[in-house]
């Protein structure tokens, strides 16, 4: 097998998988417990807490342990809603987001909230000063994700975090993608809020982190018991923070490796489909994109059935987000880059991983170039 869907998820680093195991059995205290081994658990929760914080700079005290990225953005979304609705019912997202976060918006609507979703131009970026532009005297939040989960392409943050703190607006990324694979200083960035998931750094499924800026008024979206300082109830995953705790840990030690391997990895790829297969268009922008991530369209074509005779050859990729892969229809972000039905319908989400090999990549365009050839005839 080659996998070549990292961006649905990743491998979990053996040594995460080392981390988690005494959680299970032999340190399966319940960590509210007053006793010797539940006070030891806690502190490892925390110890975990200020790593994760120290990664992306910002407080221990800000960080909160959640289910994943799912939970995280419903999370951020519907406190804010909640919290400075006196201020106004107006939010600020892209066209191009992840469901959890392009629903949860549609959810909000229902409640009398009114949300803008800005449009990206052909490569999948969105202008900051689009941004500044849509923000009112009632806009509460502006939500960006950091990198898209189809395309790859990485949003100029920094700029629009300049915008909202000129403008007093609060300001959350979905950085699923990005963090573990690229560099996240949430305070030079002006991000106010951030979600991440561990199974796409290495981590185990489940398991995830929001941080909020201390002056972000902050409210539970799950009520019950007094964990994660009374904001977010329910007994800890520990065994899960121990796992992603080892995998933040080594997704930052190695983040500058393993970026350099998989954009070498995947430009190497993209140069020969785009060279010596026809009818070829890369799918967001050459240069901001995540490292791994290569997305293509191939006209006449439907991913389905590329996929389905990669996978006959050992190869395994998508035709998108693995989030959206029951619905029907063209994905919603190549829509938005202004693709035909044709082209959307005949993409191919390549994401590569730290993992793989030059030998992979050969292999993988062979079978590419010998399932469009066979298909293109049919």
């Amino acid at each position: 097998m080659i996998y070549l869907d990292h961006a649905a998820t990743t491998t979990m680093y053996p040594e995460a998988v080392k981390q988690m195991l005494p959680y299970f059995q032999r340190y399966f205290c319940n960590p509210s417990g007053t006793y010797q081994q539940g006070t030891m658990i806690h502190k490892s929760i925390n110890q975990i807490r200020a790593n994760i914080a120290q990664s992306i700079h910002v407080e221990p005290e800000e960080v909160y342990f959640t289910s994943g990225g799912t939970e995280s953005d419903n999370w951020i979304l519907i406190n804010t809603a909640r919290n400075y609705s006196e201020k106004g019912r107006h939010i600020i997202t892209t066209q191009i987001e992840h469901h959890a976060i392009l629903h949860t918006c549609q959810f909000l609507e229902t409640q009398g909230y009114e949300v803008t979703y800005l449009p990206v131009n052909e490569k999948g970026i969105v202008e900051p000063e689009m941004v500044r532009e849509a923000i009112r005297p009632d806009t509460i939040l502006v939500s960006i994700m950091f990198a898209n989960n189809e395309i790859g392409t990485v949003q100029p943050i920094a700029q629009i975090g300049q915008i909202t703190r000129e403008k007093g607006v609060v300001f959350h990324t979905d950085a699923v993608q990005a963090y573990g694979h690229l560099p996240i200083n949430a305070k030079e960035l002006g991000i106010q809020s951030l979600s991440a998931s561990a199974h796409k750094f290495g981590g185990p499924k489940g398991t995830g982190f929001l941080y909020v800026k201390k002056d972000v008024k902050l409210s539970p979206l799950i009520n019950g018991g007094a964990q994660e300082r009374k904001e977010r109830a329910g007994t800890e995953n520990v065994p899960g923070i121990m796992g992603m705790g080892k995998a933040a840990e080594l997704s930052i030690e190695n983040m500058s490796q393993h970026e350099k391997k998989e954009s070498m990895l995947r430009d190497y790829l993209k140069d020969r489909i785009l060279s010596e297969i026809e009818m070829v268009r890369l799918n967001g922008d050459a240069r901001k994109r995540l490292p791994g991530n290569l997305n293509v369209s191939f006209r006449g074509l439907q991913s389905q059935a590329l996929i389905t005779m990669l996978e006959m050859r050992g190869i395994y990729v998508s035709g998108g987000s693995a989030c959206t892969s029951e619905e029907k229809g063209p994905s919603h972000v190549l829509k938005a880059l202004g693709l035909s039905d044709e082209m959307a319908g005949g993409a191919l989400r390549i994401t590569i991983g730290y993992e793989n090999t030059m030998e992979e990549m050969d292999y993988t365009f062979r079978c590419i170039q010998a399932a469009v050839e066979e298909l293109r005839k049919l």
